[in-house]
Protein backbone atom coordinates (compact mmCIF):
# COMPACT_ATOMS: atom_id res chain seq x y z
CA UNK A 1 0.00 0.00 0.00
CA UNK A 2 1.79 3.12 -1.04
CA UNK A 3 0.16 6.10 1.48
CA UNK A 4 1.11 9.41 0.54
CA UNK A 5 2.24 9.92 4.25
CA UNK A 6 1.80 6.87 5.35
CA UNK A 7 5.21 4.96 4.74
CA UNK A 8 5.38 0.86 4.66
CA UNK A 9 3.64 -2.10 4.04
CA UNK A 10 0.23 -2.75 5.38
CA UNK A 11 -1.34 -6.03 4.85
CA UNK A 12 -5.33 -7.21 6.19
CA UNK A 13 -5.02 -8.41 9.51
CA UNK A 14 -5.27 -11.82 10.21
CA UNK A 15 -7.37 -13.89 13.11
CA UNK A 16 -4.55 -14.48 15.39
CA UNK A 17 -4.44 -10.81 17.34
CA UNK A 18 -5.01 -10.93 21.15
CA UNK A 19 -6.56 -9.05 23.52
CA UNK A 20 -3.68 -7.23 25.83
CA UNK A 21 -4.42 -4.27 28.71
CA UNK A 22 -2.16 -1.70 28.78
CA UNK A 23 -1.15 0.40 25.48
CA UNK A 24 2.64 -0.57 23.79
CA UNK A 25 5.39 1.95 23.21
CA UNK A 26 4.67 3.25 19.37
CA UNK A 27 7.13 3.54 16.50
CA UNK A 28 6.43 7.33 15.57
CA UNK A 29 8.97 10.08 14.36
CA UNK A 30 10.09 12.65 17.61
CA UNK A 31 8.77 14.92 15.88
CA UNK A 32 5.76 14.06 13.21
CA UNK A 33 4.85 15.82 10.59
CA UNK A 34 2.07 16.88 8.38
CA UNK A 35 1.78 16.95 4.28
CA UNK A 36 -0.55 18.41 1.81
CA UNK A 37 -2.56 16.04 -0.25
CA UNK A 38 -1.63 17.97 -3.61
CA UNK A 39 2.59 18.29 -2.22
CA UNK A 40 2.84 21.41 0.37
CA UNK A 41 4.77 20.90 3.62
CA UNK A 42 6.00 18.91 5.90
CA UNK A 43 5.02 21.83 8.40
CA UNK A 44 4.64 21.13 12.64
CA UNK A 45 1.56 20.40 14.55
CA UNK A 46 0.51 23.78 15.40
CA UNK A 47 0.73 24.97 11.92
CA UNK A 48 -1.55 22.37 10.83
CA UNK A 49 -3.87 22.83 13.32
CA UNK A 50 -4.18 25.96 13.02
CA UNK A 51 -4.45 26.64 9.60
CA UNK A 52 -6.94 24.12 8.63
CA UNK A 53 -6.35 23.56 4.82
CA UNK A 54 -2.49 23.48 3.81
CA UNK A 55 -1.25 26.65 2.10
CA UNK A 56 -1.61 24.68 -1.64
CA UNK A 57 -5.55 24.04 -0.92
CA UNK A 58 -4.86 20.65 -0.08
CA UNK A 59 -5.51 18.58 3.12
CA UNK A 60 -3.20 17.69 6.08
CA UNK A 61 -1.70 13.82 6.21
CA UNK A 62 0.78 12.52 8.71
CA UNK A 63 4.19 12.70 6.65
CA UNK A 64 5.85 9.97 8.42
CA UNK A 65 5.05 6.34 9.53
CA UNK A 66 2.86 5.83 12.26
CA UNK A 67 2.62 2.39 13.73
CA UNK A 68 1.02 1.99 17.13
CA UNK A 69 2.24 -1.59 17.78
CA UNK A 70 0.14 -4.47 18.63
CA UNK A 71 -0.80 -4.39 22.11
CA UNK A 72 -3.05 -1.27 21.89
CA UNK A 73 -5.83 -1.53 24.21
CA UNK A 74 -6.92 -0.43 27.32
CA UNK A 75 -9.49 -0.79 30.00
CA UNK A 76 -11.57 2.02 29.48
CA UNK A 77 -12.04 4.31 26.16
CA UNK A 78 -10.64 7.16 28.13
CA UNK A 79 -7.18 5.20 28.87
CA UNK A 80 -6.93 3.93 25.55
CA UNK A 81 -7.75 7.63 23.85
CA UNK A 82 -4.89 8.70 26.20
CA UNK A 83 -2.13 6.45 25.12
CA UNK A 84 -3.03 6.56 21.81
CA UNK A 85 -2.75 10.74 21.70
CA UNK A 86 0.64 9.95 22.74
CA UNK A 87 1.87 7.67 20.54
CA UNK A 88 0.16 9.76 17.39
CA UNK A 89 1.72 13.21 18.81
CA UNK A 90 4.78 11.70 20.54
CA UNK A 91 6.48 15.25 20.89
CA UNK A 92 3.70 16.06 22.88
CA UNK A 93 3.49 13.61 25.13
CA UNK A 94 2.35 13.85 27.75
CA UNK A 95 -0.05 17.11 26.94
CA UNK A 96 -1.63 14.88 23.61
CA UNK A 97 -2.86 12.51 26.45
CA UNK A 98 -3.56 15.07 29.24
CA UNK A 99 -5.63 16.60 26.24
CA UNK A 100 -7.35 13.43 25.29
CA UNK A 101 -8.39 12.54 29.25
CA UNK A 102 -9.88 16.11 29.75
CA UNK A 103 -11.97 15.67 26.08
CA UNK A 104 -13.40 11.98 26.67
CA UNK A 105 -15.57 12.35 29.86
CA UNK A 106 -17.90 9.55 28.41
CA UNK A 107 -18.37 6.08 27.52
CA UNK A 108 -18.67 4.19 24.74
CA UNK A 109 -20.39 1.04 25.01
CA UNK A 110 -20.38 -1.95 22.90
CA UNK A 111 -23.54 -3.24 22.28
CA UNK A 112 -24.59 -6.84 21.19
CA UNK A 113 -27.08 -6.67 18.28
CA UNK A 114 -26.94 -10.67 17.88
CA UNK A 115 -24.18 -12.76 17.04
CA UNK A 116 -21.03 -11.67 15.92
CA UNK A 117 -23.01 -7.95 15.37
CA UNK A 118 -22.51 -5.30 17.66
CA UNK A 119 -23.13 -1.34 17.87
CA UNK A 120 -20.73 0.89 19.36
CA UNK A 121 -22.17 3.90 20.40
CA UNK A 122 -20.25 6.72 20.40
CA UNK A 123 -23.24 9.67 21.08
CA UNK A 124 -23.07 9.67 24.79
CA UNK A 125 -20.93 12.96 25.01
CA UNK A 126 -22.36 16.42 25.44
CA UNK A 127 -23.87 16.73 21.86
CA UNK A 128 -25.13 13.49 21.46
CA UNK A 129 -23.21 12.43 18.21
CA UNK A 130 -20.12 10.77 17.35
CA UNK A 131 -18.32 14.14 16.64
CA UNK A 132 -17.64 15.05 19.95
CA UNK A 133 -14.61 12.79 20.28
CA UNK A 134 -12.84 14.87 17.39
CA UNK A 135 -14.14 18.26 18.46
CA UNK A 136 -13.49 17.88 22.33
CA UNK A 137 -9.88 16.71 21.62
CA UNK A 138 -9.32 19.91 19.66
CA UNK A 139 -10.10 22.26 21.78
CA UNK A 140 -7.99 20.63 24.25
CA UNK A 141 -5.32 20.66 22.16
CA UNK A 142 -5.88 24.14 21.02
CA UNK A 143 -5.92 24.83 24.56
CA UNK A 144 -2.20 23.48 25.25
CA UNK A 145 -0.69 24.01 22.09
CA UNK A 146 0.36 27.91 21.00
CA UNK A 147 -0.23 28.85 17.26
CA UNK A 148 2.46 29.19 15.25
CA UNK A 149 4.78 32.83 16.22
CA UNK A 150 3.09 32.48 19.73
CA UNK A 151 5.70 32.56 21.59
CA UNK A 152 7.55 31.09 19.15
CA UNK A 153 5.14 28.64 18.27
CA UNK A 154 6.90 26.00 20.65
CA UNK A 155 4.00 23.43 22.54
CA UNK A 156 3.86 24.41 26.44
CA UNK A 157 2.33 22.44 29.11
CA UNK A 158 -0.59 24.12 30.67
CA UNK A 159 -0.20 26.97 28.47
CA UNK A 160 -3.91 28.47 29.74
CA UNK A 161 -5.70 29.30 26.37
CA UNK A 162 -3.45 28.88 24.28
CA UNK A 163 -5.07 29.07 20.91
CA UNK A 164 -7.85 30.43 22.17
CA UNK A 165 -6.71 34.34 21.90
CA UNK A 166 -8.52 36.35 18.52
CA UNK A 167 -9.34 32.91 16.12
CA UNK A 168 -12.30 32.05 14.49
CA UNK A 169 -13.35 28.56 14.55
CA UNK A 170 -15.09 28.22 11.22
CA UNK A 171 -17.13 25.30 10.60
CA UNK A 172 -19.21 23.91 8.27
CA UNK A 173 -21.77 21.28 9.36
CA UNK A 174 -25.08 19.08 7.83
CA UNK A 175 -25.99 18.56 11.49
CA UNK A 176 -23.44 17.03 14.30
CA UNK A 177 -20.49 18.63 13.74
CA UNK A 178 -21.53 22.66 14.76
CA UNK A 179 -23.20 21.34 17.75
CA UNK A 180 -20.35 19.55 18.93
CA UNK A 181 -17.90 22.54 17.78
CA UNK A 182 -20.16 24.53 19.73
CA UNK A 183 -20.09 22.68 22.91
CA UNK A 184 -16.00 22.38 22.53
CA UNK A 185 -15.08 25.21 22.28
CA UNK A 186 -18.31 27.18 23.98
CA UNK A 187 -17.39 29.85 26.81
CA UNK A 188 -13.80 29.66 25.80
CA UNK A 189 -12.00 33.39 26.35
CA UNK A 190 -11.24 34.90 23.17
CA UNK A 191 -11.91 32.39 20.81
CA UNK A 192 -15.57 32.87 18.42
CA UNK A 193 -17.15 29.81 16.84
CA UNK A 194 -19.16 30.44 13.26
CA UNK A 195 -21.20 27.06 12.45
CA UNK A 196 -22.78 27.20 8.79
CA UNK A 197 -25.37 24.96 8.32
CA UNK A 198 -28.25 24.80 5.56
CA UNK A 199 -30.95 26.34 6.70
CA UNK A 200 -33.53 23.53 5.75
CA UNK A 201 -31.33 20.17 5.67
CA UNK A 202 -30.84 19.22 9.38
CA UNK A 203 -33.07 18.37 12.12
CA UNK A 204 -34.49 20.85 14.86
CA UNK A 205 -32.15 18.97 17.79
CA UNK A 206 -29.29 19.44 15.70
CA UNK A 207 -30.30 23.22 14.75
CA UNK A 208 -30.55 23.70 18.95
CA UNK A 209 -27.10 22.16 19.53
CA UNK A 210 -26.02 25.25 17.87
CA UNK A 211 -28.90 27.98 18.74
CA UNK A 212 -29.14 28.16 21.91
CA UNK A 213 -25.56 28.43 23.12
CA UNK A 214 -25.07 31.95 21.64
CA UNK A 215 -22.23 34.03 23.62
CA UNK A 216 -18.84 32.96 21.72
CA UNK A 217 -21.13 30.36 19.36
CA UNK A 218 -22.55 32.25 15.94
CA UNK A 219 -24.64 29.82 14.09
CA UNK A 220 -25.32 30.90 10.62
CA UNK A 221 -28.31 29.63 8.22
CA UNK A 222 -27.21 28.99 4.84
CA UNK A 223 -29.55 29.54 1.90
CA UNK A 224 -28.52 25.99 0.30
CA UNK A 225 -27.18 22.62 1.10
CA UNK A 226 -24.02 21.47 3.38
CA UNK A 227 -22.11 21.30 -0.12
CA UNK A 228 -22.56 25.01 -0.41
CA UNK A 229 -21.59 25.09 3.43
CA UNK A 230 -18.37 23.44 2.67
CA UNK A 231 -18.06 25.12 -0.24
CA UNK A 232 -18.28 28.76 1.60
CA UNK A 233 -16.01 27.82 4.07
CA UNK A 234 -13.50 26.79 1.68
CA UNK A 235 -13.53 29.58 -0.30
CA UNK A 236 -12.79 31.80 3.07
CA UNK A 237 -9.77 29.99 4.16
CA UNK A 238 -8.60 30.16 0.55
CA UNK A 239 -8.84 34.03 0.91
CA UNK A 240 -6.09 35.08 2.39
CA UNK A 241 -7.09 38.81 3.54
CA UNK A 242 -10.28 37.19 4.77
CA UNK A 243 -8.67 34.48 6.71
CA UNK A 244 -5.38 36.57 8.07
CA UNK A 245 -8.35 39.25 9.18
CA UNK A 246 -10.40 36.64 11.70
CA UNK A 247 -7.33 34.57 12.68
CA UNK A 248 -9.74 31.56 10.92
CA UNK A 249 -9.22 27.57 11.98
CA UNK A 250 -11.48 25.08 11.17
CA UNK A 251 -12.85 22.29 13.11
CA UNK A 252 -14.33 20.66 10.20
CA UNK A 253 -12.65 16.85 9.91
CA UNK A 254 -10.70 19.02 7.02
CA UNK A 255 -8.74 19.57 10.31
CA UNK A 256 -6.22 17.23 11.11
CA UNK A 257 -6.48 18.29 14.63
CA UNK A 258 -10.31 16.62 14.30
CA UNK A 259 -9.68 13.75 12.21
CA UNK A 260 -6.74 12.13 14.17
CA UNK A 261 -8.60 11.74 17.28
CA UNK A 262 -11.13 9.48 15.77
CA UNK A 263 -8.93 6.84 15.58
CA UNK A 264 -9.37 6.80 19.17
CA UNK A 265 -12.36 4.42 19.02
CA UNK A 266 -11.29 2.49 16.37
CA UNK A 267 -8.32 0.94 18.58
CA UNK A 268 -10.59 0.77 21.22
CA UNK A 269 -13.29 -0.91 19.98
CA UNK A 270 -10.96 -3.40 17.81
CA UNK A 271 -9.32 -4.27 20.83
CA UNK A 272 -12.31 -6.15 22.69
CA UNK A 273 -12.26 -9.20 20.54
CA UNK A 274 -9.98 -11.91 20.10
CA UNK A 275 -10.54 -11.62 16.39
CA UNK A 276 -10.48 -8.44 14.49
CA UNK A 277 -13.70 -7.05 13.76
CA UNK A 278 -14.88 -5.57 10.29
CA UNK A 279 -16.46 -2.07 10.77
CA UNK A 280 -19.35 -0.41 9.09
CA UNK A 281 -19.00 3.02 9.09
CA UNK A 282 -22.42 5.79 8.69
CA UNK A 283 -20.10 8.30 5.46
CA UNK A 284 -21.50 11.16 4.37
CA UNK A 285 -18.11 13.31 4.06
CA UNK A 286 -15.84 10.62 4.88
CA UNK A 287 -13.82 12.04 7.74
CA UNK A 288 -14.92 8.75 9.79
CA UNK A 289 -13.77 6.46 7.12
CA UNK A 290 -10.69 7.96 6.94
CA UNK A 291 -9.98 7.77 10.50
CA UNK A 292 -10.76 4.00 9.99
CA UNK A 293 -8.20 3.78 7.16
CA UNK A 294 -5.69 5.71 9.17
CA UNK A 295 -6.20 3.56 12.30
CA UNK A 296 -5.78 0.04 10.01
CA UNK A 297 -2.51 1.57 8.38
CA UNK A 298 -1.46 2.57 12.52
CA UNK A 299 -1.70 -1.36 13.23
CA UNK A 300 -5.53 -1.21 14.99
CA UNK A 301 -6.24 -5.10 14.32
CA UNK A 302 -9.35 -4.71 11.68
CA UNK A 303 -10.87 -6.73 9.22
CA UNK A 304 -11.55 -4.07 6.88
CA UNK A 305 -14.49 -1.64 7.27
CA UNK A 306 -17.60 -0.80 4.80
CA UNK A 307 -18.57 2.44 4.15
CA UNK A 308 -22.73 2.74 4.87
CA UNK A 309 -23.98 5.74 2.73
CA UNK A 310 -27.42 6.94 1.73
CA UNK A 311 -28.52 8.02 -1.91
CA UNK A 312 -25.38 10.52 -1.66
CA UNK A 313 -23.18 7.69 -2.53
CA UNK A 314 -19.88 9.27 -4.17
CA UNK A 315 -17.83 6.81 -2.58
CA UNK A 316 -19.78 3.70 -3.32
CA UNK A 317 -19.59 5.17 -6.70
CA UNK A 318 -16.10 5.93 -6.72
CA UNK A 319 -14.84 2.54 -5.95
CA UNK A 320 -16.95 1.28 -8.64
CA UNK A 321 -14.71 3.56 -11.03
CA UNK A 322 -17.75 5.31 -11.89
CA UNK A 323 -17.26 9.23 -12.81
CA UNK A 324 -18.41 12.16 -10.55
CA UNK A 325 -19.52 15.74 -10.84
CA UNK A 326 -18.01 18.42 -8.29
CA UNK A 327 -21.60 20.09 -9.30
CA UNK A 328 -23.29 17.32 -7.99
CA UNK A 329 -26.22 18.18 -5.49
CA UNK A 330 -27.10 16.54 -2.59
CA UNK A 331 -30.11 14.68 -2.07
CA UNK A 332 -32.13 15.12 1.25
CA UNK A 333 -32.61 11.95 2.98
CA UNK A 334 -34.06 10.35 6.73
CA UNK A 335 -30.08 10.39 7.34
CA UNK A 336 -29.46 14.40 7.12
CA UNK A 337 -25.50 14.06 8.20
CA UNK A 338 -24.46 12.43 5.34
CA UNK A 339 -26.33 14.02 2.57
CA UNK A 340 -23.02 15.52 1.26
CA UNK A 341 -22.72 15.14 -2.58
CA UNK A 342 -18.54 16.15 -2.76
CA UNK A 343 -16.99 14.68 0.30
CA UNK A 344 -14.07 16.46 1.32
CA UNK A 345 -12.11 13.70 2.77
CA UNK A 346 -12.27 11.08 -0.64
CA UNK A 347 -9.09 13.97 -1.40
CA UNK A 348 -7.57 12.17 1.59
CA UNK A 349 -8.62 8.48 0.62
CA UNK A 350 -7.75 9.37 -2.54
CA UNK A 351 -4.53 10.21 -2.00
CA UNK A 352 -3.30 7.60 0.98
CA UNK A 353 -4.40 5.10 -1.72
CA UNK A 354 -3.73 6.14 -5.16
CA UNK A 355 -4.01 2.34 -6.19
CA UNK A 356 -8.01 2.00 -6.43
CA UNK A 357 -7.72 -1.68 -6.49
CA UNK A 358 -5.54 -1.19 -3.53
CA UNK A 359 -8.21 0.44 -1.56
CA UNK A 360 -10.85 -1.81 -2.70
CA UNK A 361 -8.97 -4.80 -0.44
CA UNK A 362 -9.36 -2.43 2.72
CA UNK A 363 -12.78 -0.87 2.29
CA UNK A 364 -16.33 -1.07 0.26
CA UNK A 365 -19.17 0.59 0.37
CA UNK A 366 -22.93 -0.07 -0.28
CA UNK A 367 -26.08 2.83 -0.76
CA UNK A 368 -28.96 2.15 1.32
CA UNK A 369 -32.44 3.49 0.15
CA UNK A 370 -34.50 5.97 2.47
CA UNK A 371 -37.56 2.93 2.26
CA UNK A 372 -34.46 0.58 3.80
CA UNK A 373 -33.60 3.00 6.41
CA UNK A 374 -37.20 3.27 7.63
CA UNK A 375 -37.50 -0.35 7.69
CA UNK A 376 -34.20 -0.52 9.33
CA UNK A 377 -35.15 1.61 12.01
CA UNK A 378 -38.78 -0.40 12.69
CA UNK A 379 -37.40 -4.11 12.51
CA UNK A 380 -34.96 -2.61 15.20
CA UNK A 381 -37.27 -1.03 17.52
CA UNK A 382 -39.38 -4.25 17.46
CA UNK A 383 -36.35 -6.06 18.78
CA UNK A 384 -35.91 -3.92 21.52
CA UNK A 385 -33.19 -1.62 20.28
CA UNK A 386 -33.87 1.88 18.90
CA UNK A 387 -31.85 3.59 16.05
CA UNK A 388 -31.49 6.70 14.89
CA UNK A 389 -31.59 6.85 11.03
CA UNK A 390 -27.63 6.88 10.49
CA UNK A 391 -27.25 3.73 12.76
CA UNK A 392 -30.01 2.49 10.65
CA UNK A 393 -28.39 2.77 7.29
CA UNK A 394 -25.45 1.04 8.71
CA UNK A 395 -27.20 -1.73 9.97
CA UNK A 396 -28.85 -2.41 6.92
CA UNK A 397 -25.20 -1.80 5.26
CA UNK A 398 -24.03 -4.91 7.47
CA UNK A 399 -27.51 -6.55 6.23
CA UNK A 400 -26.53 -6.24 2.67
CA UNK A 401 -22.96 -7.12 2.77
CA UNK A 402 -22.83 -9.84 5.69
CA UNK A 403 -18.92 -10.17 7.32
CA UNK A 404 -17.16 -13.59 6.83
CA UNK A 405 -18.32 -16.23 8.93
CA UNK A 406 -16.87 -15.82 12.96
CA UNK A 407 -16.03 -12.56 12.10
CA UNK A 408 -17.43 -9.63 14.70
CA UNK A 409 -18.74 -6.88 12.98
CA UNK A 410 -18.91 -3.69 14.51
CA UNK A 411 -21.37 -0.88 13.35
CA UNK A 412 -20.68 2.94 14.15
CA UNK A 413 -23.59 4.46 15.93
CA UNK A 414 -23.32 8.29 15.23
CA UNK A 415 -25.51 10.29 16.77
CA UNK A 416 -28.60 9.66 19.47
CA UNK A 417 -31.99 8.69 18.58
CA UNK A 418 -33.57 11.89 20.04
CA UNK A 419 -31.88 13.94 17.63
CA UNK A 420 -34.05 12.78 15.21
CA UNK A 421 -37.45 12.31 16.76
CA UNK A 422 -39.91 12.68 14.40
CA UNK A 423 -38.08 10.32 12.05
CA UNK A 424 -38.01 7.46 14.95
CA UNK A 425 -41.06 8.49 15.56
CA UNK A 426 -42.87 8.01 11.46
CA UNK A 427 -40.52 4.52 11.87
CA UNK A 428 -40.77 3.13 15.08
CA UNK A 429 -43.86 4.89 16.51
CA UNK A 430 -41.91 5.93 19.67
CA UNK A 431 -40.22 8.41 20.89
CA UNK A 432 -37.08 8.42 21.87
CA UNK A 433 -36.11 10.24 25.90
CA UNK A 434 -33.75 12.84 25.30
CA UNK A 435 -30.44 13.14 27.20
CA UNK A 436 -30.42 16.15 29.63
CA UNK A 437 -27.95 18.03 27.55
CA UNK A 438 -30.26 17.57 24.42
CA UNK A 439 -33.43 18.60 26.64
CA UNK A 440 -31.32 21.95 27.30
CA UNK A 441 -31.03 22.68 24.12
CA UNK A 442 -34.78 22.10 22.75
CA UNK A 443 -35.47 24.27 25.72
CA UNK A 444 -33.42 27.17 25.32
CA UNK A 445 -33.97 30.60 23.28
CA UNK A 446 -32.68 30.01 19.25
CA UNK A 447 -30.95 32.91 17.77
CA UNK A 448 -29.04 32.76 14.39
CA UNK A 449 -28.39 34.59 11.55
CA UNK A 450 -29.45 33.35 8.31
CA UNK A 451 -27.74 34.65 4.73
CA UNK A 452 -27.54 33.88 1.07
CA UNK A 453 -24.46 31.18 -0.23
CA UNK A 454 -22.15 33.56 -0.96
CA UNK A 455 -18.47 34.64 0.23
CA UNK A 456 -19.61 38.36 0.45
CA UNK A 457 -22.65 37.70 2.68
CA UNK A 458 -20.22 35.35 5.02
CA UNK A 459 -17.32 37.64 5.02
CA UNK A 460 -19.84 40.71 6.48
CA UNK A 461 -21.17 37.53 9.13
CA UNK A 462 -17.53 37.60 10.11
CA UNK A 463 -17.24 41.40 10.12
CA UNK A 464 -20.38 42.27 12.31
CA UNK A 465 -20.92 39.09 14.31
CA UNK A 466 -24.14 39.33 16.02
CA UNK A 467 -25.81 42.64 14.38
CA UNK A 468 -28.38 42.72 11.45
CA UNK A 469 -25.54 43.31 8.80
CA UNK A 470 -24.66 40.69 7.21
CA UNK A 471 -27.59 38.37 7.59
CA UNK A 472 -31.30 38.56 9.79
CA UNK A 473 -31.06 37.73 13.50
CA UNK A 474 -34.09 35.48 13.82
CA UNK A 475 -35.64 34.32 17.18
CA UNK A 476 -37.65 31.16 18.01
Amino acid sequence: MALAGITGAVTPLGAGATRSPGVAAARVPSRLGFVSTRGAGPVGLAEALYAGLAPDGGLFLPASAVRLGRNLGAATFQDTSAGVADALLEELRPMAGEAARAAIDFPVPLVELAPDTYVLELFHGPSCAFKDVGARFMAQLMHRVPPPGDRGGTPRRHHAGAGSAGHTVLVATSGDTGGAVASAFAGRKGCRVVALFPNKGISEGQRRQMTTLAGNVTAVAVRGTFDDCQRLAKEAFADSDLSARHRLTSANSINIGRLLPQIFYYVHASCLFERPPRFVVPSGNLGNLCAGLLALAAGAPMAGLVAACNANDAFRRYLAGEKSSKEARSRPTPSSAMDVAWPSNLERIRSMYPDLAELRRYATAVSVSDEDTIDCMARSARRGYLLDPHGAVGVRAHELTPAPEKTPTVILATAHPAKFPETVWRATGQRPLAPPSLERALAGEERWIETEAELDALASVLACGSSLRGGRWRRS
